[in-house]
Formats: structure tokens, sequence, C-alpha cells
């Protein structure tokens, strides 16, 4: 075959152009084909101290590795020679339709993974037509979020401090501010130990150490965001310092019971979630309570170490409790097959926390929406391939734990 020298003609269609109808950060984020290429692209962008924190759990870590193993041993049944054209992703969640099959998990002190925080994650949400719980411990009041974001379906989450009558106006603040549901956290009786927050010496708020300062040389944008946008404290406590492990513990109520949830109805007359159930036993008892939903969560692994497993544990809570309740699941999940795995395996609905921190550590409202982007096709890929063109398709047949 004779050679010749390519022409400028056929040669130019194969140079690639850039998206000039993308910023660089979404083209950098365009990239990502996965949430953990969003967690890389995160870890670069943000001190280490305020990685940790997110990235972090307790003690030796275990809870989360374990969380995520279980997730890495699911294995799929596949059905084919089925027409799955067209897949509705949507689930119902507390009466409301959630566009896809989980809702943003509370998360605490938000804005110190981004200056734009609370706001940009429920814009994220609405886009994408799901639910944003704001924590007690965020960073935006209950009234700012609201005012941001009318019209995101937005939930509250509840740590019960010592002042009761401070729980009491924060349930009642959400009630007038329109959110929706409730969801009552009950696995931090006290905090849990995060050596990776010890050993980085982070404080909340973070303090300005030589440690700090000389960080600065290595993050620059970060720091100018925090010192030139508003104050990074608490919205709904006024209390601060030491680790989160440390303020949870100096806050918050170590002695809530099960008796608690009668006081609870009194300040609140919504839909009731109660977060962080961890066998069973506890399944049984929160049912009984007349609550409307539970989330079988181990916190992130942030809490106790060594604790359960949330997805292993998932399959006898919805035997136990029937469907008197629903049931949804968070703790280890860092894709759209691992939601699907869930699903299949009875929870109603998921929750995902640390993969939309991570998106906006990369990059803020569109990091959070690539987060999003990623999961939503996972999800939707998963299930053409499992030969299932809805969320209620999803059965336990279909999966299993590989021992």
């Amino acid at each position: 075959m004779s050679r010749r020298l390519p022409r400028p003609s056929e040669i130019l269609p194969l140079i690639g152009r850039p998206d000039r109808s993308r910023t660089h950060l979404q083209r950098r984020l365009n990239r990502c084909a996965s949430v953990w290429d969003v967690r890389a692209m995160a870890k670069k962008r943000t001190p280490t101290a305020v990685f940790d924190y997110t990235d972090g759990a307790a003690m030796s870590e275990s809870s989360l590795d374990r969380s995520r193993d279980a997730f890495a041993r699911v294995e799929f049944t596949p059905r084919v020679l089925r027409d799955v054209s067209e897949v509705d992703m949507s689930v119902s969640m507390l009466g409301g339709v959630n566009a896809l099959p989980f809702a943003f998990a509370p998360t605490g002190f938000t804005r110190m993974m981004h200056h734009a925080g609370e706001p940009a994650v429920a814009a994220a949400a609405e886009r994408f037509g799901i639910a944003y719980s704001l924590s007690t411990l965020g960073t935006t009041s209950i009234e700012a979020l609201a005012a941001a974001s009318p019209g995101t379906r937005r939930w509250f989450q509840l740590y019960v401090s010592r002042e009761r009558d401070r729980a009491e106006d924060l349930m009642h603040r959400a009630k007038a501010s329109g959110y929706d549901a409730l969801i009552l956290t009950v696995d931090t009786a006290v905090g849990g130990i995060r050596r990776r927050e010890i050993r980085n010496g982070l404080t909340i708020p973070p303090q300005l150490t030589l440690k700090a300062m000389a960080d600065m040389a290595l993050y620059p944008r970060w720091w100018f965001n925090v010192l030139t946008t508003e104050p990074l404290e608490f919205a709904s406590l006024t209390s601060s310092g030491g680790t989160v492990g440390d303020l949870l513990t100096r806050v918050f109520d170590p002695g809530v019971t099960a008796t608690d949830i009668a006081w609870i109805r009194e300040h609140w007359t919504g839909p009731l979630i109660v977060k962080g159930v961890q066998s069973v036993a506890d399944a049984r008892i929160v049912r009984d309570l007349g609550v409307d939903a539970i989330v079988v969560s181990n916190h992130g692994g942030r809490q106790i170490d060594r604790g359960n497993v949330p997805i292993e544990i998932l399959p006898s809570v919805v035997t136990a409790v029937g469907s008197d309740i629903e049931v949804y699941v968070d703790g280890g999940i860092t894709s759209g097959t691992d939601i699907v795995a869930a699903l299949a395996l009875g929870a109603r609905g998921t929750f995902v926390g640390r993969a939309y921190l991570y998106g906006l550590m990369a990059g803020g409202y569109d990091g959070v929406v690539r987060v999003v982007e990623i999961l939503e096709k996972e999800i939707r890929t998963t299930m053409q391939l499992l030969g299932v063109t809805s969320v209620a398709e999803l059965e336990p047949g279909m999966v299993r734990l590989r021992p």
C-alpha cells in the first residue's frame, strides 16, 4: 500500500475542541466517570483536614470500610429479552414523588467543604427532583435555606440538645418554613471518636494555626472563599470549639429514649423519620412508636466503630417491620449500582451523603450536579441490564451478597 501525507482537511476533524458552552471546571467534572473520580478531584482542591472531616469515620474506620465492602460483594442475576426502552427511576417517599430513588442526607458544617454550602446542594436537589435534608449542624439557617430554595422538597434533621426548648424551637421554625418531614437522628448519644480530626487538629470553626496558615499556600482559593464570605459557623447552634465529636458530646442529650417520641409529636405533626436504626429489635420498637419511616444507618461509620453493616441487616429489618413503615438505608453508597442493590433488597429509598459532599468540594453546585448525573446514569443502566423498567420490579431474587 502506498503512503501519502494527510491533508489538513483530514486532520482537523480529528482534533478535539473544548466545549465552549461549559466552563473549565465543568469540563473537568465531566471527565469524572465515577463518584471515586469526583472524590479524587475533591481531595486535590480541599485542605487535608477538611477533606478528612468528610472522608473519615470513627476510630479504625472499619464500620465504613465494611459497609463499602458489603456493596462490593453484591451479585446480580440479570433477566434478558425484555423491553427496557423506557425506565422509571422514581419512588414514593413519605407521600411525595422522588424522581430518583435517593434523597440527600443531612450533613454537618457543609459550608466548610465549599463556601456555597447547603443552598448549592439544595439547588441541585431541586434540579433533579429529589429531597434535601438540612442538618441541625448545618451552616445555613432553616429560614435562609427555604428562601434560597423555595422549590426544593426540604426535610429537617433534628439532634435533641440538652436544652429541650431549643429543639422545640427548631421544630416550629422548620414547620413554619415549609419543611415537610422531620428526621430524628438517634445514633448520637455521644460523639464518635474520629481520629483523623484529632490528628489534623481540626476544630469547629477552623483555627488559623501555623499549620493552617501553611496550608493556605496549597489551597489559597479555599481559604480566600472562607475568609471573604459569611463567617463559618453553625446556623442553629451557638456552641462551638473542639472537634465535632467533642461538640456532640457536650451539646446533645444522651438521655433521649423511645418515650421522647411522644414529646416530639407534640411539636411536630408532619411525617417523622427515625435515622440510625442498627438492629431488628430497635426497628420493631421504632415501628411500634408510630413513626412514618426508619433509616437503617450506622451514620456513615462515623459513630460506633465495628458497627453493623446497614445493607447486610436491611432484609431482616424489612421483614420484621413489614409494610407498616417505610424503610430507607444509607452507609457506604458510592454508586448507582449500590442504590439498585439496596432497593432490590427491600429499601423504599436510599440516602446519599458523602458522595454529594465530594461533589461539593470538587466544584460547588456543578460538582453536586455531576455526582447526581453519575448516579442517575448508573441506576438507569443497571436497571436496564437487570431487565426491569421500574423500581417496583426490583426484588430480592435479583441480588445477593456473596459470602
